[in-house]
């Protein structure tokens, strides 16, 4: 399977143009109210969003397309849980770039606990971080749903193919793949994936709204550990 050779897979045609319109107005509208959460641009741009699920509860409701939950089960087992939700957009004129890295942060409700798991507790727009261990990152999967096209334009995501077996070192950059792909596909990617972006091209029109989920097969942390939110999916979720 591409996801245990590579760490990555790409399906395409998971959402509509109707549904990625859809989308795009409702979290526009959600948008709106306050700005906890939130990253703006000088210009007023959200090129960015944690903690969605406290403004946004529509994005529980975009789990449950078919083949993103057929998906889901099949990799991650029955029951599990969704425990953290971002928003990526690089806008026109206002693009950014992030180096290679792994996705080791988790959100949990304290982190200030003794552990011999977890470490370097970080605090993001208000919401507790440790890194976790690796057996805990291998149990989690990350699916990212594209509201819009992505091409070399407008600075896609760059992987390194095979690297999540690696644990938390980086892999080589000499075999790095760019995930370009179509409205409405989903990337599934392992934590331990090394990736990284680019800047979009310079007068480029074009945005790279991305929604980002993150789940986990494990429901009970150790050492007193909870995850900041855990919405649990099972076999009565595609009912």
């Amino acid at each position: 399977m591409p996801l245990d050779r590579d760490g990555f897979a790409l399906l395409s045609g998971v959402f509509s143009d109707v549904d990625c319109d859809r989308l795009l107005a409702d979290w526009a509208d959600a948008c709106r109210i306050g700005d906890d959460g939130l990253m703006r641009s000088a210009a007023g741009t959200v090129y960015g969003a944690r903690n969605i699920l406290d403004r946004w509860a529509g994005a529980v409701e975009m789990i449950r397309q078919p083949l993103m939950m057929n998906s889901l089960r099949a990799l991650l087992g029955d029951p599990f849980g969704l425990v953290r939700v971002l928003y990526f957009d690089k806008p026109p004129g206002e693009s950014w770039a992030l180096p290679w890295h792994k996705d080791l942060a988790i959100a949990v409700r304290d982190n200030s606990l003794a552990s011999s798991h977890f470490e370097r507790p970080t605090v993001k727009y208000g919401v507790p971080h440790v890194e976790a261990p690796v057996w805990l990152l291998e149990q989690m999967l990350t699916a990212r749903v594209h509201l819009d096209e992505v091409t070399d334009e407008n600075g896609p995501l760059r992987v390194l193919p095979g690297s999540h077996v690696g644990g938390k070192k980086a892999g080589s950059v000499a075999n790095e793949v760019r995930i370009t792909c179509g409205r409405g596909d989903m990337l599934l990617m392992r934590p331990l994936l090394s990736h990284c972006s680019g800047h979009a091209r310079e007068g480029t029109s074009r945005h790279r709204r991305i929604m980002h989920f993150e789940f986990s097969s494990v429901v009970e942390l150790p050492d007193g550990y909870r995850w900041q939110t855990y919405v649990q999916f099972d076999s009565e979720s595609v009912r």
